[in-house]
Order: C-alpha cells, then structure tokens, then sequence
C-alpha cells in the first residue's frame, strides 16, 4: 500500500480546519455538532477523528492557528528598526490577519471577527483554550511593550506613561475594531487608521495647576 504523503496529510488537515471554522463563524461553537462539521469537509468520522479526537481540539487547533499567525504578523513588521508609526503598524497587522482569512465568510461576509469572537466567549468556559489564549496574549503583550519603548526612546511617544499602560490600550483597540466588524458589518482597515492618526495628532493643552 501507498504511504500517504505528508503534502496530502497537510491538505487533509487545512481542510478539515478551513470547514470547522466556517461552521463555528456561521453557527457558533455550542450549536455546531462534530456532524455538521463532517457535512461541511464531505468527509467520513473515521478521516476527521484521525486528525482531531473531537469539537474541543478543533477549536483549540484554530485558536491557536490565529495566534501563531498574529504573532508572526506582529513580528514581520516589527522587525523594523525604528518601528513604523503606530497606525501603520496596526494597519499592516491586522491588515494581514484579515488577508489571510478572507476566504472564511458567512452570508457573503466576513467571517473571521465572529469567529474571533467566538473565541472570545469560549476563553470563560474552556480552560485549555483560555491557557493558550493566555500564552499567546502574553507573547504579543511582550512584543507591543518592546515596540511602545522603542517610540518612547526615539521621542515619538511620551516616555511618562508606562509601556505596558500603552500597549493594553492598543491591543484593547483592535479587539473592539474587530468586536464592531462582527456586531455591526464590515470596515475597511482604514477606517481605524484614520482613527488613530486623529488620536495620535491630539496636542495636550492643559497646564499644569
């Protein structure tokens, strides 16, 4: 018999994933069943289970796929030296994330930002799933604080607010424009953009009492 190549067992598996995540986006976690997920890949039980034990495993598989790849979006720009500007950064960041997955949608919609949120609400009630939430959180914390640094250094950034201060806030942006998207309907990237050069050019005009 024909051993099965690793090209085949990795197309296999981007299948399965591709269509788990497009029955959680379209019907959430809780309301889609390991059934719908083998109607949506056209696969027998035996093919799926062979790659993923259940519905828990897929879901950490993909929420750890989006981290891995936040990461390493986040790292590709940041490699910069000076960093680029905050909303170019940002933008080219979650520019790429929304590129990568804009194959997933739902009703001729973007599907990623329910998906993201999907994930979202599973973090409370998963454990395994909030500790690799957790880790990869972590990890881009760490990389924003050293980026927010670099700015203060350089004199783009005020160097009295602490980093780590900074960097919850632009992750806490991003995760709303992502929450709106998936609330409201879609936006171009630069629409935050804008948003945050607007912030950016704000002069503080209070005097000190």
């Amino acid at each position: 018999m024909a051993r099965v190549s690793q090209e085949h067992l990795d197309a296999r598996r981007r299948q399965i994933l591709d269509g788990a995540a497009r029955c959680f986006a379209r019907n959430g976690f809780h309301a889609t069943s390991m059934q719908d997920v083998l109607k949506e890949v056209d696969l027998s039980a035996g093919a799926v289970y062979r790659y993923f034990s259940g519905k828990d495993e897929l879901i950490a598989a993909i929420a750890a796929e989006v981290l891995g790849e936040v990461r390493a979006a986040f790292g590709e720009v940041t490699r910069q030296s000076p960093p680029p500007p905050l909303d170019e950064l940002v933008g080219s960041v979650l520019g790429r994330m929304l590129g990568i997955w804009s194959s997933l949608t739902v009703d001729g919609q973007p599907g990623f930002p329910r998906l993201i949120m999907q994930v979202w609400a599973e973090v409370a009630r998963n454990e395994e799933l909030a500790a690799i939430t957790r880790n990869g959180y972590e990890a881009l914390q760490a990389g924003w604080v050293q980026v927010v640094r670099e700015y203060q250094e350089s004199g783009v950034m005020r160097p009295d607010i602490p980093a780590e201060h900074v960097t919850r806030t632009v992750i806490a942006t991003v995760q709303g424009f992502i929450a709106q998207q998936s609330l409201f309907g879609p936006a171009p990237v630069e629409v935050l953009q804008d948003g945050l050069r607007a912030l950016m050019s704000m002069s503080d005009t209070r005097t000190a009492s």
